[in-house]
């Protein structure tokens, strides 16, 4: 499916349509096509996420047709008579429509006839050279051949993989090791490269790499997230190489052979016991590279690259990009989620659903459906779950709050009764959290009886003993004995106690 979102986004970054058109693998009539409709409805970028590719076709063809299959051109003749004086892809074309119409079928139009021809002739070697324009193309790969960085600990060897990015109209080039070639280390070294070069291209074009470039077809690419958030943030466009076709980035090949011999060999006999160590040394290699006098024309690389090339790169931005991995993620019922090694809290409501999860060296966000739900402070270790309360169901938030502190602070709020009998329940076992759920519970009966009611309880629970117990309170209040006063016998003891049956009763006094 045309992925219309993306031909909005870098037409309004005003690339061309022939730089959209290879971006996006769709035709430039179609970018054309797409644009126009698009500024006839209003439709400019940023789009809303809710509008899928679906819908964005809806609105700009409301009224679309099936298209009609058309004929296919006679490649191997077309080929064969562009070898005769005079004769033109214009005039094969012309003949080619004059054909289609005496047989009442459609034909391709020029641009779709070209594109057909040109793809059919690369596949018989034939080679066209193009002038690069000043700024409009950055070409990255990594080097075939690596270098060693040794553990100080062990001696061990590690493998350092060398990442190369050539601006093709110059030739000025860059290189850095790096200990992988995964993501975040392929993005941080497109992110070292812009700042090298201070200036960003307008066109990107790496390899087929799976980490940058998820599929690439004659219709359709798919591009890994986190390479495009970081093309997004430069604002600039990635344009993959054709599959086994290294010739669509000459230049960055021809680079990297030269680095291999330039740099690589000749730190081949040095030891380096750091990356940092080993990218000094590139570093003062690649000057010297790139000051080397061209063989054919006068200057070097970094002439070039300052007469010609530097004024017409692209700014760059305010920030430079933070790497982010894109990740995915089930909500388990304790809902965490587990980022290198360390255990984050989403909101409850999500137990069970799949998320994304981008993560940066500074932040973890959490996204569903394009909306971020949560978010957390990377950090490097934690032996316990971080937890937001706010993620929390209530329950489970009152069981974290339960602590000595706060059941003392709620027995004061209560009365001077249940503070003791507070302090009672949790210096009554050895350890004081043994007394929690004890605590608890007498909170409880607080929300189903009421903070008088329990007053009263405790109240009447310590007149008769000074170690109450949960038991003793909770049968107060079943009872009801807490509405009942205190008897004034037990305020005023010379008071009579009842009924006293004196010597008179029992015959045994006077009469």
């Amino acid at each position: 499916m045309i992925n219309y979102r993306e031909i909005i986004r870098l037409k309004s970054l005003d690339y061309s349509n022939t730089s959209v058109a290879n971006s996006c693998g769709s035709s430039r009539n179609t970018v054309a096509e797409v644009w126009k409709l698009a500024q006839d409805k209003e439709l400019g970028w940023p789009i809303p996420e809710a509008l899928s590719d679906k819908d964005i076709e809806q609105l700009l063809y409301p009224d679309r047709g099936v298209n009609e299959s058309r004929k296919l051109p006679d490649f191997e003749y077309i080929y064969n008579e562009l070898a005769r004086p005079g004769v033109t892809l214009s005039l094969l074309w012309a003949e080619y429509c004059a054909q289609c119409s005496a047989e009442n079928t459609i034909p391709y139009q020029h641009t779709q006839f070209n594109e057909k021809y040109h793809a059919y002739a690369a596949s018989k070697k034939a080679t066209l050279r193009i002038k690069r324009k000043p700024g409009e193309l950055m070409e990255v790969d990594w080097a075939g051949d690596t270098l060693s960085v040794f553990d100080e600990a062990t001696n061990a060897p590690i493998k350092a993989y060398v990442f190369v990015a050539c601006l093709p109209c110059s030739l000025y080039s860059y290189a850095e090791a790096f200990p992988d070639m995964k993501s975040n280390h392929w993005i941080d070294a497109h992110a070292h490269a812009y700042s090298y070069f201070c200036g960003v291209t307008r066109i990107l074009v790496p390899d087929n790499l799976k980490v940058g470039v998820i599929k690439n077809t004659r219709t359709e690419l798919v591009l890994n997230r986190s390479y495009h958030e970081m093309a997004e943030h430069y604002g600039t466009a990635i344009i993959p190489a054709r599959p086994v076709a290294p010739k669509d980035k000459p230049n960055a090949e021809g680079t990297v052979r030269v680095i291999e011999t330039w740099i690589l060999a000749a730190l081949r006999n040095r030891t380096f016991f750091s990356f940092e160590e080993l990218n000094l040394a590139i570093c003062e290699k690649l000057q010297e590279f790139n000051q080397k006098p061209f063989q054919k024309k006068e200057g070097s690389r970094l002439t070039a690259f300052e007469e010609e090339e530097k004024g017409f790169l692209m700014p760059l931005p305010a920030f430079p990009y933070e790497t982010a991995i894109w990740s995915k993620a089930t909500i388990q019922p304790d809902y965490l989620i587990t980022v290198d090694n360390c255990k984050y809290s989403v909101p409850y409501e999500f137990i069970g659903k799949e998320v994304d999860v981008r993560t940066t060296e500074k932040s973890i966000e959490v996204f569903f459906h394009n909306n971020r739900i949560a978010s957390h402070v990377h950090r490097a270790y934690s032996p316990d779950p971080i937890y937001i309360p706010e993620h929390m169901p209530v329950k489970h938030r009152k069981y974290l709050a339960y602590n000595t502190e706060s059941f003392l602070e709620w027995g004061e709020s209560v009365s001077t009764s249940t503070l003791l009998v507070i302090k009672h329940f949790l210096s009554m076992h050895k350890v004081e959290q043994q007394g929690y759920k004890t605590c608890a519970s007498l909170m409880k009966l607080a929300d189903s009886y009421s903070m008088e009611r329990l007053d009263k309880a405790c109240e009447k629970a310590l007149s008769y003993t000074p170690n109450p117990s949960l038991k003793n309170i909770s049968t107060i209040l079943k009872n009801g004995q807490d509405k009942v006063s205190v008897p004034t016998s037990l305020s005023n003891p010379g008071a009579s106690q009842g009924i006293t049956r004196g010597a008179v009763y029992f015959k045994g006094g006077n009469r």
